[in-house]
Protein backbone atom coordinates (compact mmCIF):
# COMPACT_ATOMS: atom_id res chain seq x y z
CA UNK A 1 0.00 0.00 0.00
CA UNK A 2 1.36 3.49 -1.13
CA UNK A 3 0.81 6.06 1.85
CA UNK A 4 0.59 9.67 0.40
CA UNK A 5 -0.47 11.52 3.29
CA UNK A 6 1.78 14.82 3.67
CA UNK A 7 4.34 14.56 6.67
CA UNK A 8 2.81 17.75 8.76
CA UNK A 9 -1.27 16.13 8.01
CA UNK A 10 0.35 13.16 9.82
CA UNK A 11 1.63 14.99 12.43
CA UNK A 12 -1.39 17.16 13.02
CA UNK A 13 -3.55 13.98 12.96
CA UNK A 14 -1.13 12.44 15.54
CA UNK A 15 -1.72 15.53 17.88
CA UNK A 16 -5.45 15.46 17.88
CA UNK A 17 -5.71 12.23 19.05
CA UNK A 18 -3.59 12.67 22.05
CA UNK A 19 -5.56 15.09 23.09
CA UNK A 20 -8.74 13.46 22.50
CA UNK A 21 -7.45 10.76 24.59
CA UNK A 22 -6.27 12.88 27.59
CA UNK A 23 -10.01 14.45 27.79
CA UNK A 24 -11.55 11.00 28.08
CA UNK A 25 -12.51 10.09 31.84
CA UNK A 26 -10.35 7.41 32.18
CA UNK A 27 -7.71 6.05 34.07
CA UNK A 28 -4.25 8.08 33.18
CA UNK A 29 -2.14 4.74 32.92
CA UNK A 30 -4.94 3.08 30.35
CA UNK A 31 -4.38 6.68 28.54
CA UNK A 32 -0.60 6.14 28.67
CA UNK A 33 -0.54 3.19 27.06
CA UNK A 34 -3.42 3.92 24.19
CA UNK A 35 -1.17 7.15 23.35
CA UNK A 36 2.20 4.75 23.19
CA UNK A 37 0.24 2.88 20.97
CA UNK A 38 -1.04 5.24 18.27
CA UNK A 39 2.79 7.19 18.38
CA UNK A 40 3.79 3.64 17.41
CA UNK A 41 1.24 3.09 14.27
CA UNK A 42 2.13 7.13 13.93
CA UNK A 43 5.82 6.92 13.24
CA UNK A 44 5.42 3.28 11.46
CA UNK A 45 2.84 5.16 9.39
CA UNK A 46 4.81 8.54 8.82
CA UNK A 47 7.69 6.31 7.99
CA UNK A 48 5.98 4.18 5.16
CA UNK A 49 4.57 7.61 3.48
CA UNK A 50 8.46 7.92 2.63
CA UNK A 51 8.92 4.92 1.33
CA UNK A 52 8.78 3.69 -2.49
CA UNK A 53 6.50 0.27 -2.05
CA UNK A 54 8.02 -1.97 -4.25
CA UNK A 55 11.62 -1.03 -4.07
CA UNK A 56 11.69 -0.25 -0.31
CA UNK A 57 13.93 3.30 -1.24
CA UNK A 58 12.87 6.58 -0.52
CA UNK A 59 10.20 7.88 -2.80
CA UNK A 60 9.93 10.90 -4.70
CA UNK A 61 8.23 12.98 -1.80
CA UNK A 62 11.04 12.19 0.43
CA UNK A 63 13.03 12.95 -1.93
CA UNK A 64 11.84 17.06 -2.82
CA UNK A 65 12.42 17.32 0.73
CA UNK A 66 15.92 15.66 1.59
CA UNK A 67 17.08 17.34 -1.59
CA UNK A 68 16.06 20.86 -1.03
CA UNK A 69 17.19 20.93 2.68
CA UNK A 70 20.94 19.30 1.36
CA UNK A 71 21.17 22.03 -1.56
CA UNK A 72 20.59 25.09 1.11
CA UNK A 73 22.60 23.33 3.57
CA UNK A 74 25.61 23.05 0.56
CA UNK A 75 25.31 26.72 -0.05
CA UNK A 76 25.53 28.05 3.26
CA UNK A 77 28.39 26.14 4.32
CA UNK A 78 30.04 26.24 1.24
CA UNK A 79 29.73 22.07 0.87
CA UNK A 80 30.21 19.91 -2.18
CA UNK A 81 27.00 18.31 -3.23
CA UNK A 82 26.72 16.18 -6.57
CA UNK A 83 22.94 14.83 -7.36
CA UNK A 84 22.49 11.15 -9.77
CA UNK A 85 20.09 10.78 -12.15
CA UNK A 86 19.92 7.02 -13.49
CA UNK A 87 17.37 5.41 -15.69
CA UNK A 88 17.30 1.89 -16.78
CA UNK A 89 17.99 1.48 -20.38
CA UNK A 90 15.01 -0.05 -22.44
CA UNK A 91 12.84 -0.85 -20.00
CA UNK A 92 9.80 -0.54 -22.05
CA UNK A 93 11.30 -3.63 -24.06
CA UNK A 94 11.68 -5.16 -20.65
CA UNK A 95 8.46 -5.16 -19.53
CA UNK A 96 7.10 -5.43 -23.38
CA UNK A 97 9.02 -8.95 -23.90
CA UNK A 98 9.52 -10.27 -20.34
CA UNK A 99 6.21 -8.84 -18.79
CA UNK A 100 5.23 -6.00 -15.79
CA UNK A 101 6.74 -8.36 -12.83
CA UNK A 102 9.71 -9.07 -14.42
CA UNK A 103 10.30 -5.23 -14.77
CA UNK A 104 9.05 -5.13 -11.10
CA UNK A 105 12.10 -7.35 -10.60
CA UNK A 106 14.92 -5.57 -12.04
CA UNK A 107 13.71 -2.89 -10.46
CA UNK A 108 14.05 -4.07 -6.82
CA UNK A 109 17.62 -6.04 -8.14
CA UNK A 110 18.66 -2.86 -8.91
CA UNK A 111 17.26 -1.21 -5.83
CA UNK A 112 19.33 -3.57 -3.68
CA UNK A 113 22.67 -3.18 -5.83
CA UNK A 114 21.99 0.45 -5.37
CA UNK A 115 21.88 0.26 -1.44
CA UNK A 116 24.55 -2.42 -1.37
CA UNK A 117 27.30 -0.09 -3.46
CA UNK A 118 27.13 3.48 -2.13
CA UNK A 119 27.62 4.68 1.06
CA UNK A 120 25.24 4.34 4.04
CA UNK A 121 25.39 8.23 4.08
CA UNK A 122 24.49 8.38 0.37
CA UNK A 123 20.93 8.81 -0.11
CA UNK A 124 18.65 6.49 -2.90
CA UNK A 125 15.50 7.63 -4.31
CA UNK A 126 12.75 5.96 -6.37
CA UNK A 127 11.92 8.57 -8.79
CA UNK A 128 9.37 7.31 -10.43
CA UNK A 129 8.81 4.15 -13.00
CA UNK A 130 12.60 3.10 -13.82
CA UNK A 131 14.27 5.99 -13.04
CA UNK A 132 16.31 6.26 -9.75
CA UNK A 133 18.00 9.67 -7.76
CA UNK A 134 20.64 9.49 -5.78
CA UNK A 135 22.16 12.43 -3.29
CA UNK A 136 26.23 12.32 -2.59
CA UNK A 137 26.28 14.82 0.55
CA UNK A 138 29.81 16.83 0.78
CA UNK A 139 30.83 15.19 -2.04
CA UNK A 140 32.45 16.13 -5.53
CA UNK A 141 31.60 15.24 -8.78
CA UNK A 142 35.45 12.87 -9.13
CA UNK A 143 34.48 11.51 -6.09
CA UNK A 144 30.57 10.70 -6.70
CA UNK A 145 32.07 9.16 -9.92
CA UNK A 146 33.71 6.69 -8.52
CA UNK A 147 30.76 4.56 -6.78
CA UNK A 148 28.34 5.13 -9.58
CA UNK A 149 30.68 3.66 -12.29
CA UNK A 150 31.28 0.69 -9.97
CA UNK A 151 27.45 0.35 -9.60
CA UNK A 152 26.94 0.64 -13.50
CA UNK A 153 29.77 -2.03 -14.14
CA UNK A 154 27.58 -4.40 -11.21
CA UNK A 155 24.66 -4.05 -12.64
CA UNK A 156 26.06 -4.62 -16.32
CA UNK A 157 27.56 -7.92 -15.05
CA UNK A 158 24.34 -9.04 -13.05
CA UNK A 159 22.56 -11.65 -14.06
CA UNK A 160 18.90 -10.85 -13.94
CA UNK A 161 17.26 -14.09 -13.48
CA UNK A 162 13.56 -14.61 -13.00
CA UNK A 163 11.01 -17.46 -13.58
CA UNK A 164 13.34 -19.05 -15.04
CA UNK A 165 14.75 -16.31 -17.91
CA UNK A 166 17.72 -14.31 -17.39
CA UNK A 167 18.76 -11.25 -18.87
CA UNK A 168 21.54 -8.51 -18.41
CA UNK A 169 20.17 -4.88 -17.96
CA UNK A 170 22.42 -1.71 -18.33
CA UNK A 171 21.87 1.64 -16.90
CA UNK A 172 22.65 5.20 -17.82
CA UNK A 173 23.74 8.31 -15.65
CA UNK A 174 23.83 11.88 -15.46
CA UNK A 175 25.34 13.99 -12.68
CA UNK A 176 25.52 17.40 -11.46
CA UNK A 177 27.59 18.53 -8.87
CA UNK A 178 26.74 22.21 -9.95
CA UNK A 179 26.03 24.03 -6.10
CA UNK A 180 26.19 27.56 -8.01
CA UNK A 181 23.02 26.34 -9.43
CA UNK A 182 20.24 29.02 -8.59
CA UNK A 183 17.78 26.87 -7.06
CA UNK A 184 17.40 22.73 -6.45
CA UNK A 185 15.21 22.29 -9.19
CA UNK A 186 17.68 23.90 -11.85
CA UNK A 187 20.46 21.72 -10.02
CA UNK A 188 18.13 18.50 -10.45
CA UNK A 189 17.27 19.53 -14.30
CA UNK A 190 21.40 20.08 -14.73
CA UNK A 191 21.68 16.44 -13.87
CA UNK A 192 18.57 15.03 -15.82
CA UNK A 193 19.81 16.64 -18.75
CA UNK A 194 23.28 15.21 -18.30
CA UNK A 195 21.03 11.57 -18.19
CA UNK A 196 19.49 12.50 -21.60
CA UNK A 197 22.82 13.31 -23.35
CA UNK A 198 24.12 9.86 -22.19
CA UNK A 199 21.14 8.00 -23.25
CA UNK A 200 21.36 9.85 -26.48
CA UNK A 201 25.05 9.01 -27.40
CA UNK A 202 25.01 5.20 -26.89
CA UNK A 203 24.08 4.34 -23.08
CA UNK A 204 25.36 2.53 -20.34
CA UNK A 205 27.65 5.63 -19.59
CA UNK A 206 28.05 8.63 -17.01
CA UNK A 207 27.77 12.08 -18.18
CA UNK A 208 28.41 14.85 -15.58
CA UNK A 209 27.17 18.54 -16.26
CA UNK A 210 28.97 21.37 -14.56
Amino acid sequence: MDFNIPSDVLDEIQLNIENLINGFDIPDDNKLDVIKKINFMYTRTKQMSLIDPLTGLYNRRHFDSCFEREFMRAKRYGNALSIAVIDVDFFKNINDTHGHSFGDFVLKEIAYLAANTVRTTDLIFRYGGEEFVIIFTETDRDNAIVPLDRLRQIIEEHNFRFNNTEIRVTISIGISSDIQAQTPQEMFDNADKALYKAKETGRNQIISEA
